[in-house]
């Protein structure tokens, strides 16, 4: 699980369904259809953006360090204890 993308999952949130929200009024849809639509594919489209995003800011940063990434994930085919 990346922390970064959790974290920015909620601002992502805010800005994508701000922007359905807005873009809905203004295209004169005032009802309670709208909103359900635009919060429904905020939710479906938030945490995957935001996975990008973090990915996005991992790969530009020159100090990040990726083995220690890859110490963060246990080996899946380690025996379980």
């Amino acid at each position: 699980m990346d922390r970064l993308s959790i974290i920015l999952t909620l601002m992502t949130g805010a800005v994508i369904g701000g922007t359905f929200i807005v873009t809905a009024f203004t295209l004169g849809h005032f009802s309670v259809w709208a909103v359900i639509i635009s919060v429904v594919a905020t939710l479906l489209l938030s945490w995957p953006i935001s996975y990008l995003i973090s990915r996005r800011i991992k790969s530009q940063d020159p100090n990040w360090d990726r083995k220690a990434e890859a110490r963060l994930v246990p080996d899946t085919d380690a025996p379980e204890v």
